[in-house]
């Protein structure tokens, strides 16, 4: 067969209209037979272009409210029938069925009425099944069957259409129906996952993934590895895949990636009071709470200004131009926020480098959601950590109890945590952190790394103390020994907040009561691996 195919018969059935004018009178102009169904029709007819309704075609009416309208031989034999096999032509004949060289489809919107909340008929009636039929057919054909299932490749087929005369190449056949598969895959995917979540199955037997390029990133983790960027349509929750980038540098891997920590960690903290979360290699070096954002800003920023450099801040209130002031005066690779003032984005203009991002929103932490990892061979799912803890939820197991105060930065600290890498120990005091360890082989030392950082942060803000005196102390995972929690206590915190669950619980509150700590335990652990 001929590798160039001439087009002289469409079929062309759009839900998203925009370009579709276009489209129909660059066909008509070349002589292109033009088959249409509904609106589509409709709209090429009102705009002089001339049109084959599908019916008058087949022969046979629409029926079943339209659900009955293109799945006919006429139809699926112009597409599938091999153009060079003599029975495949004879049978065509016989039958009057026409090839048919182009079909340009893209499906009922069934992802975005699932996003906009509809009812499970509404989203049952937007599952458009003549359309997946006629893409598959004219992709598994597409040694003489174009197939178009995004509007972003009109221009490609156009030009395409141009340069060879009105006809194809079996290059440009071949990648969109690679495209179309893709597009059938991951509209079914996207079926089967809203189907599975109406009948509450968290683990059905098959899972389904379906994302779309966002786009290709200059490189990943490292320059010589490959990455890209893919949105989920299943996840509807603001964040970094749907933020808005005002300016700045192309966003890398590690800053998606980075950025993400911490946009996950300040939507867990209090939605009406400001908070700030300085992230760096995906772990917060300074999280804080304040009366303003300027003051939740500097008070993160002081745990751990030596991190800070190079890292990501995340807010979870307007930017204003107080505290872009201060953020403009650190080396800062990305600033996300659910608004900014115009002068705080002019003073972030002044660093031209800065990718700022605006995500308009924050995450539901209670929302459900799933995580995906790949693993050799498979994949490990399973559901966002939703788990929060509440001071009723606390047991105090020392003869000391914590003080009101203490209960506050205790359930402050044990949220920070949370996103800390495990091990993790955070210590805090007055809604702020005041030193963090992380991601250590055992807990004694992120325990004595954290203490490090809160003499380092005293140290650098003139004062003589350590921070972490009179501090509180939250640990992700319970102590399996006692010298973790005495590591804090000779670093001067006065209370504790962990899971518990040890063999040795009684000997960990057996060592807080001799060393005066007040101690909770949560019953919820918080591994970050």
């Amino acid at each position: 067969m001929n590798d160039i195919i001439p087009i002289r018969r469409a079929l062309v059935s759009v839900s998203d209209k925009s370009r579709l004018i276009e489209l129909g009178q660059a066909l008509a102009a070349r002589g292109v037979v033009i088959l249409s169904t509904g609106g589509s029709a409709k709209n090429l007819r009102d705009a002089g272009i001339a049109v084959t309704e599908v019916a008058d075609y087949t022969g046979f009416p629409e029926m079943l409210d339209g659900r009955v309208k293109t799945l006919h031989p006429r139809v699926h034999g112009g597409l599938l029938g091999v153009r060079d096999d003599a029975t495949h032509r004879a049978a065509m004949d016989a039958h009057g069925i026409e090839p048919i060289d182009l079909v340009v489809i893209n499906l009922y919107p069934f992802e975005a009425t699932v996003e906009k909340g509809a009812s499970f008929e509404v989203c049952i009636e937007n599952i458009d099944i003549g359309g997946p039929a006629m893409i598959r057919s004219a992709a598994k054909n597409h040694q003489a069957v174009t197939v178009v299932t995004d509007v972003a490749d009109y221009d490609d087929l156009l030009d395409e259409l141009a340069d060879q005369e009105g006809g194809t190449t079996l290059a440009l056949r071949r990648r969109l129906a690679a495209a179309a598969f893709a597009r059938t895959a991951a509209y079914d995917a996207a079926i089967a996952t809203w189907f599975a979540q109406q009948t509450d199955q968290l683990f059905p037997q098959r899972q389904t993934l379906s994302a779309s390029l966002s786009g290709v990133l200059r490189y990943g983790e490292n320059p010589h590895q490959k990455a890209a960027l893919y949105r989920n349509p299943a996840d509807p929750r603001p964040g970094i895949a749907t933020a808005r980038q005002l300016q700045g540098k192309e966003l890398s891997y590690n800053n998606l990636n980075d950025t993400d920590a911490a946009f996950l960690l300040v939507s867990e903290l209090s939605h009406t009071e400001p908070a700030v979360a300085i992230i760096k290699h995906a772990n917060p070096c300074g999280v804080a709470m304040g009366r303003t954002m300027h003051e939740a800003y500097l008070k993160a920023l002081s745990c751990d200004p030596v991190s800070a450099f190079g890292g990501i801040v995340a807010l979870n209130h307007r930017l204003d131009a107080e505290t872009a002031s201060e953020i403009v005066k650190v080396f800062t690779e990305v600033v996300i926020a659910p608004a900014i003032s115009d002068e705080a984005r002019n003073i972030l203009a002044s660093k031209k480098n800065v990718r700022l991002l605006l995500s308009e929103g924050l995450i539901d932490p209670k929302q459900p959601m799933m995580t995906w990892r790949q693993i050799s061979g498979g994949f490990l799912l399973q559901d966002h950590d939703r788990g929060m803890i509440t001071a009723k939820d606390l047991k105090v197991v020392t003869k000391r109890a914590p003080t009101d105060a203490e209960i506050d930065d205790l359930l402050f600290a044990f949220t920070v945590a949370k996103h800390v890498k495990s091990n993790a120990i955070v210590y805090a005091r007055n809604g702020m952190t005041v030193g963090i360890g992380a991601g250590q082989m055992n807990r004694r030392d992120s325990s004595r790394i954290a203490a490090i950082r809160a003499a380092e942060a005293a140290e650098a803000a003139g004062d003589q103390e350590t921070w972490a005196a009179g501090s509180v102390v939250a640990s992700d995972a319970f102590f399996p020994f006692a010298d973790g929690l005495l590591a804090a206590a000779e670093a001067g915190a006065t209370a504790v907040i962990q899971p518990g669950g040890s063999m040795r619980d009684d000997e960990v509150i057996k060592a807080a009561d001799e060393a005066g700590l007040a101690m909770v335990l949560t019953g919820m652990r918080h591994f970050r691996h």
